[in-house]
């Protein structure tokens, strides 16, 4: 009887053990994703729709979008969950923080994970202006998703009231300087009512700052991020060029707020606006005028930085969750999913493929703004970038503000930033 017993115990053990295996084969793959939600638009609700079809196509995986707020809160916060041995698997961080994912050792490569012919091709597919915050050191650390590049949305509406030709947009900073001239307006009192041009110099000055030292042939890192130039006559001349624009009284005095830029644009209190692709459909949605969307106006060349955020997958993840972060990469940037993106949300679509796609081709046909940014690619530069970024990007804000409030002369204002920055970067040369 007590040998029955024993045999019974041992098959009940045994096939606990098996039902336990197989409820752990059956247990779905965790996938924490931070997302950044940074700009306006019913952004969220596309990402949830996202995770919902992926999970559709693949029961075994569970993607949960954590919204972890600013570009900036969310980067903090997935460093603070690495440190703390608890990071989110995959996230959607700037292309720009790469540099300071890999000095934390905190993400590994796509390239680890690209082992079929496919998957090679699906990482080659990608517009290079996009790759070039994307890659370092002969490896791809991020795959571009929310990219972008600076835009200038103008109103139609006034220019045509200022006698200026709705259709045409400023091409170069002399017709810039001059459109924005006529453009502005003065209640009777003399207190400006309607700037001409408005560039925003909160939230992301460095990056804004890019439209202006682009065009003047001027750039502000070397490719391996351990050197900057503020003190470069090119990049002073840019920053006295953006303050000369408040000095005339055609741009708004002071920093002027990100966030707010487009609301000013709504509410006609700017006639020309720089702001990301990624506030098209916020733009479209929002604006009860007819507007245009044109390219940045050049200097000595054309050009705008890229931007926008890349997904990265993240070192302390089971191996299991990174194949799985990788696939989720995979199926959102494929060609119909990237098409449908940009048209909800305004933002570049990352490959050739996408803009191929009928979907697409149609709503370009329907609507040319939306192309633009694209169209911009081929004279864009990457998005500055160095490492120790953030550090090293407060410097270079920090001197623009000053500038801009007119607290230091641009001069003053870059020699500063770039003293502060070289003794930052300085174990890194």
């Amino acid at each position: 009887m007590r040998r029955n017993t024993f045999v019974q115990t041992l098959a009940a053990t045994a096939l606990l053990s098996s039902l336990t295996g197989f409820a752990q084969a059956q247990a779905p793959v965790d996938l924490q994703f931070y997302y950044p939600v940074a700009v306006g638009g019913p952004i969220a609700k596309t990402i949830d729709g996202f995770a919902e079809g992926f999970m559709k196509e693949n029961p075994g995986i569970k993607v949960t979008p954590i919204y972890a707020g600013t570009y900036q809160e969310t980067i903090v916060k997935a460093l603070t969950a690495h440190k703390s041995g608890t990071p989110p698997v995959t996230s959607v961080l700037l292309s720009t923080d790469m540099f300071t994912l890999i000095d934390e050792d905190a993400i590994v490569p796509f390239d680890n994970f690209a082992k079929t012919p496919e998957d090679k091709a699906w990482m080659a597919s990608f517009y290079k202006a996009f790759m070039a915050n994307s890659q370092t050191g002969g490896k791809t650390w991020g795959i571009p998703f929310q990219r972008s590049t600076v835009v200038m949305y103008w109103n139609k509406e006034l220019f045509k009231e200022a006698g200026l030709d709705p259709n045409k947009a400023p091409t170069t900073w002399a017709e810039l300087k001059d459109a924005a001239t006529k453009l502005t307006k003065k209640d009777a009192s003399g207190k400006t009512t309607q700037f001409g041009v408005q560039i925003p110099s909160s939230g992301f000055p460095y990056w804004l700052f890019q439209t202006l030292t682009t065009p003047n042939d001027a750039i502000l890192a070397n490719d391996a991020g351990t050197q900057v130039k503020f003190d470069d006559p090119k990049v002073i001349e840019a920053l006295q060029f953006w303050v000369d624009l408040g000095k005339a009284g055609i741009h708004p005095p002071g920093v002027v707020e990100w966030g707010t830029t487009p609301k000013d644009f709504f509410e006609k209190k700017s006639a020309i606006i720089y702001t990301t692709t990624g506030n098209l459909t916020n733009i479209k949605a929002n604006a009860k005028f007819d507007f245009g969307v044109g390219m940045i106006p050049g200097n000595k060349r054309k050009g705008s930085p890229t931007g926008g955020g890349n997904f990265y997958i993240f070192k302390k993840s089971t191996p299991a969750q990174q194949e799985a972060a990788f696939k989720f990469a995979k199926w959102v940037t494929q060609p119909e999913r990237a098409a449908q993106w940009s048209m909800e949300t305004g933002y570049v679509a990352v490959s050739q493929a996408a803009y191929d796609t009928p979907t697409l081709k149609k709503y370009g046909q329907d609507f040319p703004a939306a192309l633009v940014a694209r169209d911009q690619l081929p004279v864009s530069v990457a998005e500055f970038s160095t490492h120790e970024n953030q550090r090293v990007t407060k410097a270079l804000n920090d001197g623009l503000q000053a500038a801009l409030t007119g607290t230091k002369t641009p001069t003053q204002a870059m020699q500063d930033a770039q003293k502060e920055a070289d003794r930052i970067l300085r174990s890194y040369k």
